[in-house]
């Protein structure tokens, strides 16, 4: 009888299994880290939608639209989270993508500043904040303050490839909505100090803490991490003037057979249940600025005169050329 019961009990649980519906919901890597975001998303996202929510993680940001678009109509995924304005008008294109259908009014200031606007009807913002190199103070006390000042220096970086991370295209970027034409020449001089080109993020800014460069391409809130979670006050983002903003989206695809539960995470994306996640797991503004607002210790935004962004349509085209100027000036 007790081997009958245990039969009947496995039998129950797994026909239980067997009915929750599963939400799959494609991602970088390092929001479903164990210090990131995606640990409790899926406890407090699960408590309320009666799904088994599955986080998938596919490399950094481009890497994430990349295989979205190598498995096409057949991708398992029903949320993509993890692109950012400046692959939303590629990844629009690919046609894989479903309307939100929601009236959305984030917290994030646009190029002038001004919040609350936003017009994209595929996909919702979920935070964001400036690129920035980000050193140790008492390793670096006089660290450059423009793109000019470290090519002239000895100091080392590392920096993520544009081609498969959201950080290094936002570099491409930043150097030339700055640069314009003269974008080449300031790669050209910034080739020695680059001691290598990193995958994503999370292998750059490792290579950083582990003593391997001076400097690495992150963002202004990432010393909030040290001084916040780790009471470490040694690092600062080096001030460059005007910063680039990377805004990260998500989008709900096509062709999922979970449309409901995909509509109903993105909702949850918008709520201060999530976005009171954000700032001290993804270490990011919050898109939707939660009733506590930012944790004590936490940097505020810069001033609007210093943020800078190219408009998601325009990329596609300013993103050919820049990376092809990049990939001469580095081939050097």
């Amino acid at each position: 009888m007790r081997h009958l019961a245990f039969a009947t009990g496995v039998l129950l649980a797994s026909q239980v299994a067997a009915q929750t519906p599963v939400l799959t919901v494609y991602t970088y890597d390092s929001f479903i880290t164990d210090w990131g975001p995606g640990p409790a998303v899926e406890k407090a996202f699960e408590a309320q939608c009666g799904c088994d929510l599955q986080f998938v993680g596919a490399g950094d940001g481009a890497a994430l639209l990349a295989r979205v678009r190598l498995e096409g109509a057949r991708t398992k995924a029903d949320v993509v989270l993890g692109l950012d304005t400046s692959l939303t008008a590629q990844a629009a294109q690919t046609g894989l993508f479903a309307p939100h259908g929601m009236d959305v009014h984030p917290d994030v200031p646009n190029a002038e500043g001004v919040p609350g606007e936003w017009s994209d009807p595929l996909f919702v913002p979920y935070d964001w904040s400036y690129f920035a190199f980000v050193y140790d103070k008492t390793k670096l006390p006089d660290p450059p303050k423009s793109f000019e000042e470290l090519a002239d220096s000895d100091i080392s970086i590392v920096i993520e490839d544009p081609r498969s991370s959201t950080p290094g295209l936002g570099l491409l970027l930043w150097v030339k909505a700055l640069y314009g034409d003269k974008a080449e020449e300031l790669w050209e001089r910034l080739a020695d100090n680059i001691v290598t080109v990193t995958p994503g993020w999370s292998e750059a800014y490792g290579l950083f803490l582990d003593g391997e460069a001076d400097m690495a391409l992150s963002y202004t809130t990432s010393p909030d991490y040290h001084r916040v979670a780790e009471k470490d006050d040694s690092k600062a983002a080096a001030s460059f003037g005007r910063h680039y903003m990377q805004v990260e989206v998500a989008g709900k695809v096509k062709g999922s057979d979970q449309p409901e539960l995909a509509d109903a995470f993105l909702r949850f994306m918008t709520s201060d249940a999530f976005q009171s996640l954000i700032p001290e797991t993804n270490w990011m503004y919050p898109a939707f600025m939660p009733k506590d607002g930012l944790p004590t210790g936490f940097g505020q935004p810069l001033p609007a005169e210093r943020a800078m962004m190219i408009a998601p349509n325009e990329v596609p085209t300013i993103r050919t050329e820049a990376l092809q100027e990049w990939l001469r000036a580095l081939s050097k």
